[in-house]
């Protein structure tokens, strides 16, 4: 599969996500992006705004096996990675996997549960394996997190480390329908019966791999790696930032860029593919000096500004 044949593709895949999502095609597009990066992604939003929704449906129109975890105080590690068991018949112990041996799991409320269960999570999301009593089981391929985060709600939650965001390629929110959008979802809840739409898989988990594969032949011109590079370096020297972005937070970015070029019918990077999914990749990733979570300065805040002031490659320069 070439990188036209995945992009169109791709744009098969949104048109039958958004039968169910209404009128967040950037968010759709984001998410996508990052799936065929071969990344995880975090949405991050108020509750009722459709994130479970949007993880479902993804799962579905790609025809990739889901598991869903409620992530809750009580919840331990081994009722996310599994663990040995002990079998009467044989009189030893026999590992049983647990939920995250899927495709697609969807992490729902991860900041509800605590540190040390939300570390189960790490190896899986960064290796692709779960190593249980010095034993290493690996996970399906595809193997997707998509998680969901209330971050207005502090009374029973846990903050994500800064390790932990570290492993999502990208953070998305999904935000407030415009009120003619709004009004089409009431419309389409009355004449459906209140049912969301039936959605049928446009793809399979071949087929993803196929289109990872694609990806690696986008190209991407020297002008613009070294345009990540100051970006990156950006983050990193603005005074204003306690840590900035990790070179992984680089190699995502480039990822994102190139699945963005995909969704746009093209096989080579330009500016704009950057600078428009720079805020999702970064912006996590970017920790603020302690005074000024007062004044409410973030990430996205200082992305937005680094975004402003390094220069961007002219785009006739870059192919």
């Amino acid at each position: 599969m070439n990188p036209l044949q995945a992009g169109e593709k791709a744009r098969l895949i949104l048109e039958e996500v958004e039968r169910a999502v209404v009128g967040k095609r950037p968010v759709l597009e984001q998410i996508l992006c990052g799936i065929l990066a071969g990344g995880h992604v975090l949405i991050e939003d108020l509750p009722g705004l459709g994130k479970t929704l949007v993880a479902r449906s993804f799962a579905t129109v790609l025809g990739l096996g889901f598991t869903r975890i409620q992530f809750t105080p009580d919840l331990l590690p081994a009722d996310v990675t599994g663990a040995p068991v002990y079998d009467p018949r044989t009189s030893d112990f026999a590992f049983r996997p647990g939920p995250v041996f899927t495709n697609v799991l969807l992490a729902d409320e991860i900041n509800r549960t605590p540190p040390k269960t939300q570390a189960a999570l790490l190896e899986a999301m960064a290796e692709g394996q779960v190593s249980i009593d010095g034993v290493t089981h690996p996970l399906p391929s595809p193997f997707v997190v998509l998680a969901t985060d209330n971050p207005i709600e502090y009374e029973g939650t846990y903050p994500l480390p800064e390790a932990q965001l570290d492993r999502f390629l990208l953070r998305v929110r999904v935000g407030y329908l415009p009120p003619e959008d709004e009004t089409d979802l009431l419309r389409r809840r009355l004449t459906g019966g209140g049912l969301p739409p039936r959605l049928e898989p446009a793809v399979d988990a071949a087929e993803i791999l196929s289109m990872r594969a694609a990806l690696e032949l986008v190209e991407v011109d020297d002008d613009l790696l070294g345009y990540v590079v100051r970006l990156l370096a950006a983050t990193r020297d603005h005074p204003q930032v306690l840590v900035g972005a990790s070179p992984r937070g680089g190699l995502g970015l480039v990822g994102l860029a190139r699945a963005r070029a995909l969704l746009a019918g093209r096989d080579f990077v330009v500016p704009e593919d950057v600078k428009g999914i720079a805020g999702a990749a970064l912006a996590h990733r970017v920790s603020v000096r302690p005074e000024l979570w007062v004044r409410r300065v973030t990430g996205d805040d200082l992305l937005a500004e680094i975004l402003g002031e390094v220069p961007a490659p002219r785009a006739e320069t870059v192919r």
